[in-house]
C-alpha cells in the first residue's frame, strides 16, 4: 500500500506542473490571396509567440538587404549578448566574425537563438534598439496586439503576440519578399560553421503543398506554428499557438489548412497586403562596415556594437515591376507584314497537339535575346525587334554573326513583331560544340538559331545565329537544378533569363533530359560570366551551380 501511495505522489508531482504550464490554444486561418479570415479561435488573445518572433527579425533583415543598407556578404561580429543565448543555437562565440547570409539561414531554418540575436544586435545596435524597430514595423503592419522585446522570441515579460497578428506577419513575409521565401522550405542549409536542418521538415514533408513558414516552442508558449500551403490557385495561411507536442501541433495545423482549402473560394481577385509605411533609415545600421555582394526555434530543440557613421551602400539589382512596350516602328505596311507572317507560318513546324497549352505558349515565347555584333562595329542605338517561330531542322554552323536584336516577351506574346528585323527560330537540335562541351545527347533541348524573312531574288538574305558560341573561352555554364518536367525546367530558365538579362543575355538556355528529371542549364558563358551570374542568383535566394568544361 505504501508503494502505491508513493507511486501516486510521484505521478502527481509530474502531472500538476505540466497542467499548470499547459499553454492556451489559439488558431487563425486566412486566405492568403485576400487576407480574408476563414476560421479563428482565441485569435486576438495575447500569448507567447516563441520563435515565431524570428519572422519579424528576418523581415527587417530582408528589407535592409533590398534597400542596400547591408549585404548578404556583410561580416557580422558576434556580440557577447548574442553568443550567450540558450538553445537552440548555431554555436556562435563572442567576437566571432560570420557573414550575414549564414545567420539568416541559421535563424530561419534551425531557429538558432544566437543567430537571431546577432542579427538584431547588428541591425539595431543592441537588443532594445532592434526591438524598437520590430515594434514600429509591427504597428505599421497592423499587428495591434503584439509587443516584441527581443529578436529570437525567448520568453520575456511583455513579449507577446496573437495568432491573428502572426498570420498578418507571415503574409507580409510571403508577399513582400517572395525572392527570399523559398528559404523557409529548405530542409537543410549551410550555415557557415555547421549544416543546419529545418525544424519544420516533418510538416513540410507530410502536408501536400506546404512550403513554410516558421515553428516556435517554449514551455510557456507550447508548440506554435505559422504554416502556409498552396494547392492549385488557392494559398492558405494557418497559425496555431499552444500545441502539446510537435506531432499534435502538426496534425492540428493540417486540419486547419484542410478547413481553409475547403472554405476558400476557387476564384478570387488577389489583393496583396499594402507594404508597411515604416522603413529603416539609410544610416540606421550598426555593426561592421558592409564588405560585399544566397540565402537559403528553436527554441525548437525540443527545440556593444559600435554604430558606424554611415553604412556602405550596396545596391542589389532587381527586375523592374513593369516593362512598358516600346512604340511600334513606323513604316511597316499591312501587306508586307501579312506576307512575312504567312511565310513564317509555312516554315513553322506544328506543335504537338497533346502538349499542354502552357508548353505551347512557352515554345512560342522565347526570352533569350541575341547580342552578337559583327566585327568591332558598335551596338546600334535602336535595334530591330525579333519574331519567333518553331522549326525542327538544325541550323547551319557557319551562319554569320551580325546585327544585335532587341525585344521583349511581352511584345512577342502579343504578336507585335517587326518583319523588317531578323526572325528568331527555335530548334530542337543542339549545336555540335554545345554537345561536346556538356556531353549531352542529340535529344537535349533548347538550341537557338535565327534567320530573316524570305527576300527577293536580287536581294542578299541575312542570316543570324542567336546562340552563344562555346569558343573563345565560352565553355562554362550554370545549373539551376533538376525539375520534374521539361515545362517546369523551361519555365525556370525563362523566369531566370528575365530576371538576370544583364548577366545571361548572351547565354544559351538548355534543358537536359536525365533519368531522374530535367536539368535547367544556361551554357555558352565565360568562367567569369558564369560565376557572376551564380553570385547574383544566389543573392536572390536561388540555387545555382557553375558548370565547368
Amino acid at each position: 500500500m505504501r508503494w502505491v501511495r508513493q507511486g501516486l505522489l510521484a505521478f502527481l508531482l509530474v502531472l500538476v506542473p505540466a497542467l499548470a504550464f499547459a499553454a492556451p490554444f489559439a488558431a487563425y486561418v486566412m486566405d492568403a490571396r485576400t487576407g480574408e479570415v476563414l476560421y479563428q479561435k482565441n485569435a486576438d488573445t495575447r500569448l507567447h509567440p516563441a520563435s515565431l518572433t524570428k519572422m519579424m527579425t528576418l523581415y527587417l533583415t530582408f528589407q535592409a538587404i533590398e534597400r542596400g543598407q547591408v549585404s548578404l556578404d556583410s561580416v557580422v561580429t558576434v556580440t557577447a549578448h548574442a553568443a550567450s543565448q540558450p538553445p537552440s543555437r548555431l554555436g556562435l562565440r563572442p567576437g566571432q566574425k560570420i557573414e550575414l547570409r549564414y545567420l539568416i539561414r541559421a535563424a530561419a531554418i534551425k531557429s538558432a537563438n544566437d543567430a537571431a540575436a546577432a542579427i538584431g544586435d547588428y541591425l539595431g545596435g543592441d537588443e532594445a534598439g532592434f526591438a524598437a524597430k520590430m515594434n514600429a514595423m509591427a504597428k505599421s503592419m497592423g499587428m495591434k496586439n503584439t509587443t516584441f522585446k527581443n529578436a529570437n522570441g525567448l520568453t520575456r515579460e511583455g513579449h507577446m503576440s496573437t495568432a491573428h497578428d502572426m498570420s498578418i506577419l507571415g503574409r507580409h513575409v510571403l508577399y513582400d519578399f517572395p525572392q527570399y521565401y523559398n528559404l523557409f522550405s529548405r530542409r537543410t542549409a549551410d550555415a557557415g560553421i555547421a549544416k543546419v536542418a529545418n525544424t519544420n521538415r516533418r510538416f513540410l514533408d507530410a502536408y501536400e503543398g506546404a512550403d513554410g513558414i516558421k515553428t516556435g516552442y517554449t514551455v510557456p508558449a507550447g508548440f506554435n506554428l505559422v504554416a502556409s500551403a498552396q494547392r492549385g490557385n488557392k494559398r492558405i495561411i494557418a497559425t496555431m499557438f499552444g500545441g502539446t507536442s510537435t506531432a499534435q501541433r502538426n496534425a492540428k495545423v493540417a486540419e486547419l489548412l484542410d478547413l481553409g482549402f475547403a472554405r476558400a473560394p476557387g476564384k478570387v481577385t488577389p489583393e496583396k497586403p499594402e507594404p508597411p509605411a515604416v522603413l529603416m533609415a539609410n544610416n540606421d545600421v550598426a555593426g561592421p562596415e558592409v564588405t560585399g555582394t544566397s540565402i537559403a526555434d528553436s527554441d525548437e530543440g525540443e527545440d556593444n556594437a559600435t554604430p558606424v557613421a554611415e553604412a556602405k551602400r550596396i545596391i542589389v539589382a532587381l527586375a523592374p515591376d513593369t516593362s512598358p512596350r516600346p512604340s511600334k516602328r513606323p513604316g511597316v505596311g499591312r501587306d508586307k507584314r501579312a506576307a512575312i507572317e504567312m511565310a513564317l507560318a509555312d516554315a513553322a513546324a506544328p506543335l504537338d497537339p497533346a502538349a499542354p497549352a502552357e508548353v505551347a505558349e512557352l515554345q512560342n515565347v522565347n526570352s533569350v535575346v541575341a547580342q552578337a555584333a559583327q566585327g568591332d562595329s558598335p551596338r546600334p542605338a535602336a535595334a530591330p525587334r525579333a519574331g519567333f517561330v518553331q522549326v525542327s531542322a538544325p541550323q547551319p554552323e557557319t551562319l554569320a554573326m551580325i546585327d544585335p536584336v532587341n525585344g521583349t516577351d511581352d511584345e512577342i506574346a502579343q504578336g507585335d513583331t517587326d518583319p523588317t528585323g531578323p526572325v528568331f527560330v527555335q530548334s530542337a537540335t543542339p549545336q555540335p560544340e554545345t554537345l561536346a562541351m556538356t556531353g549531352a545527347k542529340r535529344n537535349d533541348t533548347v538550341i537557338l538559331a535565327a534567320l530573316t524573312p524570305p527576300a527577293p531574288a536580287q536581294q542578299k538574305t541575312r542570316e543570324v545565329v542567336a546562340r552563344a558560341s562555346s569558343s573563345g573561352g565560352r565553355n562554362y555554364g550554370i545549373n539551376l537544378g533538376k525539375y520534374a518536367s521539361q515545362y517546369a525546367a523551361e519555365r525556370a530558365l525563362m523566369k531566370t533569363a528575365l530576371m538576370e538579362s544583364d548577366t545571361l543575355g548572351d547565354a544559351l538556355r538548355k534543358v537536359a533530359t536525365r533519368k531522374t528529371g530535367y536539368e535547367a542549364n544556361f551554357v555558352g558563358l565565360t568562367q567569369q560570366g558564369a560565376q557572376l551570374a551564380c553570385a547574383r542568383l544566389s543573392a536572390r535566394g536561388s540555387d545555382c551551380t557553375v558548370i565547368g568544361p
